[in-house]
């Protein structure tokens, strides 16, 4: 290796072991709701990408994508710049016309009304029709009996959202699909590694969607990717991801030879978008894939402790539940305040991160809410209770790697200070109001 590129990653090293201190630090106790899962080893195979000069997407992505399809038990992936991206090339790809009985502006497609602005808004884009059912509160994922009820003949698609990394009821709800022939997106941003019968999300469908943002269980800064077994949807995909052009397909010699009189190098056969990764991106992807094992571990090891921690206060907050089947990698933790207790939401949230303890909403609570959705056409099935006291009375808060048993320990004695504070003022004033 060249002397100076040895330099230079010795000197990163050496800046990352001494300044790259994320972990949970009692003596100045902060919890975030994230913290970089990078380091060193990102930081210099993107330095080595950026000086070979080969830096737009290429083999370092294909790897990628090869790479990430073996490891979740997917035939094809494709990446893209976002999550939000990945759902954009989901919906794009069955509403195109390459896709047999592919969904036309004015079909229906069943969404929870607990979910994020970007699972909704390629419906919209696409001239679809969301049509938002509520959550189950146990789970917060899709109630299913609320979902085949919401069913009608202009339903085409589900596109599910595993929230928080937990898994949705995989089994009755593509029963429910194949009942009623229905396309299958699942929303897996929130959820890598998760798994439904030890099978991983983003498997069960026809295609998964999945995130690499900072904030995610794995990162290349920004960046996503979407996952199928169908190669038609992914050769698709494919082509729409990098403005249509046949050049990103696999079978790419096929329209060589279809169309000898344009110029092979710049053949168009679909339309598209320009929602590449670069081959920067696509190095750190590989990196963090190596840490990913370790991570997720961490994170239920998080949450087992938060439950434990906590389960005395069963009687004032509903806990995600994972079910019998599934393994939930925990996107954050969750809890909703039921109708008893004697605090707000507000009072709670300002009490943690007083103590350096961050919150924030669970997803966007309850999508039909947000004042964007009074431009777009949608339908509402049946009541939305459950969103709504998720978005009215829930609140989220770090479950990722850098928090270790002592991180976990430090808020969950928050959460009891605080509710000690709640019910032990509530107590004195009763005794000074009876004497």
């Amino acid at each position: 290796m060249d002397k100076n590129l040895q330099g230079i990653f010795d000197n990163v090293k050496a800046y990352c072991d001494n300044n790259f201190k994320f972990d949970f630090n009692p003596a100045n106790p902060i919890v975030r709701l994230h913290e970089p899962t990078f380091s060193h080893e990102e930081i210099n195979v993107a330095v080595a990408t950026m000086l070979s000069t080969f830096v737009t997407m290429g083999k370092q992505n294909r790897e990628f994508e090869e790479l990430y399809a073996k490891k979740f038990g997917h035939k094809y992936g494709v990446t893209n710049n976002s999550g939000s991206s990945a759902n954009l090339l989901a919906v794009a790809t069955l509403a195109n016309p390459a896709t047999p009985n592919h969904l036309k502006p004015g079909d229906e497609v069943i969404v929870p009304s607990l979910s994020w602005s970007t699972t909704v808004w390629p419906l919209v884009q696409h001239g679809l029709v969301p049509v938002f059912v509520d959550c189950d509160l146990k789970t917060f994922n899709l109630d299913l009996e609320k979902l085949e009820k919401a069913i009608t003949p202009k339903t085409r698609a589900i596109k599910l959202v595993h929230v928080y990394g937990n898994p949705c009821d995989m089994d009755p709800l593509l029963e429910i699909a194949k009942k009623h022939n229905l396309f299958v997106i699942e929303d897996s941003c929130e959820s890598m590694g998760a798994k439904y019968k030890g099978k991983y999300v983003g498997s069960f469908g026809d295609i998964g969607t999945f995130s690499f943002f900072f904030s995610h269980h794995i990162t290349t800064l920004e960046g996503g990717i979407c996952t199928t077994d169908n190669f038609d949807y992914a050769e698709t995909m494919r082509v729409l991801r990098a403005h249509g052009w046949s050049r990103e397909a696999d079978e790419k010699q096929k329209y060589i030879d279809m169309y000898p009189e344009i110029d092979p190098r710049f053949i168009f056969i679909n339309h598209g978008y320009n929602v590449r990764i670069t081959e920067v991106q696509a190095a750190m992807g590989k990196e963090q894939l190596k840490k990913f094992d370790a991570i997720a571990a961490r994170r239920r090891r998080n949450a087992e402790l938060y439950r434990k921690g906590l389960e005395e206060f069963s009687d004032l907050f509903h806990f995600q539940e994972e079910m019998h089947d599934s393994e939930s990698t925990w996107f954050g933790y969750g809890l909703v305040l039921k109708e008893n207790v004697k605090f707000d939401l507000k009072e709670i949230n300002a009490y943690l991160q007083s103590n350096k303890i961050e919150t924030r909403p669970i997803i966007a609570g309850n999508m039909t809410k947000h004042p964007a959705l009074k431009m777009f056409d949608h339908r509402i099935a049946g009541t939305l209770e459950n969103s709504d006291k998720i978005m009215q009375r829930g609140f989220a808060f770090g479950c990722h790697h850098a928090i270790n048993d002592e991180g976990c320990a430090y808020v969950i004695e928050q959460i009891k200070n605080f509710i000690k504070t709640k019910y032990e003022s509530t107590q004195e004033s009763n005794q000074k109001a009876f004497v």
